[in-house]
Formats: structure tokens, sequence, C-alpha cells
């Protein structure tokens, strides 16, 4: 299982990025994708993942109605498409997956997969000036 992030890069305030995240070795719907982030000093937190049972998607707080998850199933890659963008977004971007039996609420929010089933990628750094 392999999981490959792009997309990131310097951008100004209200500016927008979109990441792609291209998974290989297994099938999206078996796993619910999330884009996590974590900037230097602080704790990893979920940003979107997909609902487990198929409904609405998760967002982040500090990105609703900014941020948009979307994927295409053909090409085994989920996109996180970044807009209005500012400084506080600047971070290191993480795809994750975990089997949706082992997925509950904190996998969304912390990025915990029960079991230990989970796979990342390497990130992609967002970088957003002022």
């Amino acid at each position: 299982v392999q999981l490959v992030e792009s997309g990131g890069g310097l951008v100004q305030a209200g500016g927008s990025l979109r990441l792609s995240c291209v998974g290989s070795g297994f099938t999206i719907d078996d796993y619910v994708i999330g884009w996590f982030r974590q900037a230097p000093g602080k704790e990893r937190e979920g940003v979107s993942s997909f609902s487990i049972s198929g409904g609405e998607a998760y967002y982040a707080r500090s990105v609703k109605g900014r941020f948009t998850l979307s994927v295409d199933n053909a090409k085994n890659t989920v996109y996180l498409q970044m807009n209005s963008l500012t400084p506080e977004d600047t971070a290191l971007y993480v795809c994750g997956a975990c089997p949706r039996f082992a997925t509950n609420a904190d996998w969304k929010i912390q990025g915990i997969c029960l079991y230990d089933l989970d796979y990342w990628g390497k990130g992609t750094l967002v970088t957003v000036s002022p």
C-alpha cells in the first residue's frame, strides 16, 4: 500500500491550492481516506475525511466552507481543494488511509486507526504567506 501526495507549495494569503493523494496497492472504496496536517510545534489534526457510512465528508471547523474533498475512483486519487488560504493553514499536509472496519471518530479528528492498520504518505508542504 502506498500513498503519494502532491500539489503543495508557496501561495499568498487568499490564494488556492489543490492537493492530490494517489493510492496504490489497495482500493479506495475499502478505506476511509483523510487529509491531516501538522504545523511546527503543533499536534496532527484532521482536516477533512470521507464519511465511514458514505454520508457527508468531515471538515475541521477551521477549514469548513473553504476546503473541499473529492475523489476520482478511476484514478484511485483523492483531492483536497483549498481556497481562501490563510497563514494559519501553513503545515505539512498528509494523506492517510484506514480500513472502514477499523475507523471511528478518532480517525477523522486525530488520525487514530484501530488495530494500527493505517497507512500514510510522506506529505506535501503548504506555505501561505501574509
